[in-house]
């Protein structure tokens, strides 16, 4: 295959901070590349380079063919042009249901397809795609892969869908510790020889350390024996000349020890293994007031000439975890802003007055862009300010950041600013819309667990079901002009086995993917291994 790009050496900084250095890839004619790594890695970045919006503090981008045709579709956009649309546009924008309203008027998943349909429909040798993922309903993703798959030319993209990576990458780039790794395969395969390189590199070390130990613990011995030769050299009368001797004969073996085992280090120095990036955080609510929260009655809503729900009643007591759920366009996020009153509709809606309620947005461009943390965040003593950089420590933030404008962050830590509003503020009631989109996978799992465990209620719209079958207890389903509310069921019915076999599959491969980390000696080993077995029964049964 013919060689499109060469990455050399490529370094880039931020307010004099390394995002990633010494950067080494190279990019072949049909790649599909998924790029990894936690949030604020610098993915987007990397794509901004590749896409010429961005030149390199360091190195070089070798373009190796001439006029090589180069598109980019971002992350996030809060305009889109619907202008000249080329034919296969049009035919993708039909095959993915997306309606022909202004741009603004769209769904969060509906702006997605639309930049996305015309990302495929350009046909360029390079297409460059951050987070294509985020906001597709399950229908929507298998097109998305169908387009993946059958694509002419090179895609480079940034996902933290690890599913999706495995489905159709063909090569990973993984950016952890400000460097970028290159493997050919996709996630799992990436991910499995990760594995065996920090073992291999952690018995190396653990060796290593062996040998220094050993070696100034002869140092020392050697020391201790010529400090106490320097001593008796000058005390004892006829002896002076033969302890001096020994003192510089000791002396001179402390300093070869300490040349070879300088020399050992300089020929194979091992660092440490680097600990797994976590993230921690958790949300407490003040109080519980009262049994019910929220009463729809006859509910209705029109949007953009066409009706998304009608004649709807619903309630949800206080403490309930609600999840919305529908395909893309269904009315999802307008049911939300109608419950929270930034969109007026039809019928009624009463929501207790003493709730104190978060409402998280799926959009990442209504933050104050221009200031910081520590401005967003303005807090009086020194105690309360230590709080707040704490936990965005614990959220995987540098501690540089806290200074920085918000405007300099990935899209994934905007969401975590905007879930620490939330988590010190500790809200009753959590309205969240799609709250693990940009999200890195040690994020959304600390955000699962979070959201498991927080008492107060919890009202949440994603198309992630492993997510919302952990963190939710009903759902609301919008369907067909109607919103009905189902409760989980205790037993499942023979048609929905297959849903809990998939659901059970998935949570064992997580406890996999942690124990693959884990040795038997670890503390948390033996409990993930028994839920692992537990599981790997519970699937069995299924069968």
């Amino acid at each position: 295959m013919k060689e499109l790009v060469k990455l050399n050496n490529i370094s880039y900084e931020i307010v004099d901070q390394h995002v990633f250095k010494g950067a080494n890839a190279t990019v072949q004619q049909g790649d599909i590349i998924g790029i990894i790594g936690k949030n604020g890695a610098g993915k987007s970045t990397l794509l901004q380079l590749m896409n010429n919006d961005l030149v390199p503090t360091q190195g070089q981008i070798q373009w190796l063919q001439r006029e090589l045709n180069i598109f980019m579709v971002e992350q996030e956009t809060e305009s889109h042009s619907s202008e000249d649309k080329l034919p296969s546009e049009v035919k993708l924008l039909e095959k993915w249901h997306v309606p022909t309203n202004d741009f603004s008027q769209l769904s969060g998943g509906e702006k997605l397809k639309a930049r996305l349909a015309e990302g495929f429909s350009k046909e360029a040798d390079l297409l460059l795609l951050d987070e294509p993922t985020n906001h597709l309903d399950e229908q929507s993703l298998e097109l998305l892969k169908s387009q993946f798959k059958n694509y002419k030319g090179t895609i480079i993209f940034v996902s933290h869908d690890r599913y999706f990576l495995d489905a159709v990458a063909t090569k990973i780039w993984a950016i952890e510790g400000k460097k970028l790794m290159e493997h050919k395969g996709n996630y799992s395969s990436y991910m499995e020889v990760r594995k065996q390189k920090r073992l291999t590199q952690q018995r190396e070390y653990e060796k290593q350390q062996k040998m220094i130990e050993q070696i100034e613990g002869q140092m020392n011995e050697l020391t201790s024996w010529s400090t106490k030769a320097h001593a008796q050299s000058t005390k004892q009368d006829g002896f002076k000349e033969y302890y001096r001797v020994k003192a510089k004969r000791t002396d001179a073996q402390v300093k070869s020890k300490q040349k070879r085992l300088e020399k050992e280090l300089e020929k194979a120095k091992v660092e440490r293994v680097e600990p797994e990036y976590t993230v921690r955080f958790s949300i407490q609510a003040t109080n519980k007031v009262g049994k019910r929260f929220l009463e729809v009655k006859k509910l209705t809503k029109s949007f953009g000439g066409r009706t998304l729900f009608k004649n709807v009643n619903f309630t949800i007591q206080h403490g309930e975890k609600v999840s919305i759920v529908g395909p893309n366009g269904s009315g999802k996020t307008t049911l939300l802003k109608v419950l929270v009153g930034i969109e007026p509709a039809e019928g009624d809606v009463w929501i207790s007055p003493s709730a104190k309620i978060g409402y998280l947005t799926q959009e990442v461009f209504d933050l104050p862009l221009d200031q910081t943390p520590e401005q967003l965040f303005h807090k009086e003593t020194f105690e309360e300010r230590g709080k707040v950089q704490t936990l965005m420590k614990h959220l995987g933030f540098m501690a540089s950041q806290w200074t920085e404008p918000i405007r300099n962050m990935s899209m994934g830590e905007r969401v975590k600013c905007k879930l620490m509003a939330y988590i010190i503020e500790e809200k009753d009631v959590l309205i969240l819309d799609e709250p693990t989109n940009h999200l890195d996978l040690a994020s959304r799992e600390q955000l699962e667990d979070t959201l498991a465990q927080y008492n107060g209620t919890l009202i949440v719209v994603s198309h992630d079901r492993y997510f919302l079958e952990k963190t939710t207890d009903s759902k609301l389903v919008i369907s067909n002009n109607r919103i009905q509310k189902q409760w989980k069921e205790a037993t499942p019915k023979r048609d929905d086995q297959d849903e809990l076999r998939l659901k059970l599959e998935t949570e064992r491969q997580e406890i996999l993917g942690k124990l693959s980390f884990m040795t038997p000696n670890d503390e948390a080993y033996k409990e993930l291994d028994k839920k692992f077995i537990e599981l790997t029964k519970r699937i069995k049964e299924l069968s």
